[in-house]
C-alpha cells in the first residue's frame, strides 16, 4: 500500500556536523508526533541540495496542507523512488483540484510500477473530472436557460409596455376627436344659428322695405285690420264672421259659425 513517508537520510550525504544531525532527528521525531509545520521548518533549515532532505520536506509540507510548497519541493526531489515520487506529486495536483494534471502523473506512477492504490487515485482522479465536465455542461445549460427566460421576460415586459402606451395613444387620440367633434359641432351649431339670426335679420330687412313701400292707404288698412284682430282676440270672437241668405232671400237658419 502506497503512501506518504519520511525517507531515512544517509548519514554519509549530509554534512558531519552535530547541528545536522540534530536537525533530523527532530525533524522526523515531530513528522512522527504530526507536527507536520515543525517538522517542515527544521527539514527547510537543511541544505535542501539532497534529494532526501526535499522529499522529506515535501511530505512534511504536504501533511501541513502546504500543497503548493509540497509540490515544488517533490520536484526538487529527484533521484528518490520515481513512482512514489510520481505519486506523491499526483496527489499535490490532486489536492489543488487540477484533476487533469493528476491524472497525468498517476498514470506515469503507474506506467512505472503497478500500484493499488495508484489506479484507485487515477480512476477517482477520472470520475471525479467527469463529474466536473458534466456539472460545467450543466452550469453553462442552466446559465443558457437563465439567459434565455430573462431575455423572454424582458421581451414579455417591453411587449406590455408597448401595448399600454400603444393603449394611452389611442385614448389620447380618441379624446381628441371627441374633443375634435365637440367643436365642429358647436361651429355647426353656431354657423345654424348664424344662419338663423342673418335669415331673420333679413326677412325683418324686408318687412320693413315693403312696409316703407306701402302706399298710405295700404299702411292704413293693414294698420286697421291689425287693430281689429287684436279686438277679436279680446272678445274670444271668430275672426271672421259669414252672413248667407236663402235663395228665397231669407236668412240661413244655420249658425254661421
Amino acid at each position: 500500500m502506497r503512501g506518504i513517508g519520511i525517507v531515512v537520510l544517509v548519514w554519509t550525504s549530509l554534512v558531519a556536523d552535530t547541528f545536522t544531525f540534530e536537525t533530523i532527528e527532530k525533524a522526523n521525531k515531530a513528522y512522527e508526533n504530526k507536527e507536520f509545520q515543525k517538522s517542515s521548518k527544521l527539514f527547510k533549515s537543511l541544505k535542501q541540495d539532497d534529494p532526501s532532505v526535499a522529499y522529506n520536506l515535501a511530505n512534511a509540507q504536504y501533511k501541513a496542507g502546504r500543497y503548493a510548497e509540497a509540490l515544488e519541493s517533490y520536484e526538487k526531489a529527484q533521484g528518490i523512488d520515481e513512482a512514489i515520487r510520481q505519486y506523491n506529486i499526483a496527489n499535490c495536483y490532486f489536492q489543488q483540484g487540477n484533476l487533469k494534471e493528476a491524472i497525468r502523473r498517476y498514470s506515469v506512477s503507474q506506467k512505472l510500477r503497478e500500484d493499488e492504490d495508484t489506479l484507485f487515485n487515477l480512476n477517482l482522479a477520472m470520475k471525479k473530472r467527469e463529474e466536473q465536465q458534466k456539472e460545467k455542461e450543466q452550469k453553462k445549460k442552466d446559465e443558457k436557460k437563465k439567459k434565455k427566460e430573462k431575455k423572454k421576460k424582458s421581451d414579455e415586459e417591453k411587449k406590455k409596455e408597448e401595448e399600454k402606451k400603444k393603449k394611452e395613444e389611442e385614448k389620447k387620440k380618441k379624446e381628441e376627436q371627441n374633443q375634435e367633434s365637440k367643436k365642429d359641432g358647436q361651429e355647426n351649431k353656431n354657423d345654424e344659428q348664424r344662419k338663423a339670426n342673418q335669415k331673420e335679420t333679413n326677412s325683418a330687412q324686408k318687412r320693413e322695405k315693403a312696409k316703407d313701400n306701402m302706399s298710405p292707404e295700404e299702411k292704413m288698412r293693414k294698420k286697421e285690420l291689425s287693430h281689429l284682430l287684436k279686438k277679436l282676440s279680446k272678445q274670444k270672437m271668430p275672426t271672421m264672421m259669414y252672413q248667407t241668405t236663402s235663395k228665397e232671400g231669407g236668412e240661413n237658419d244655420k249658425n254661421p259659425w
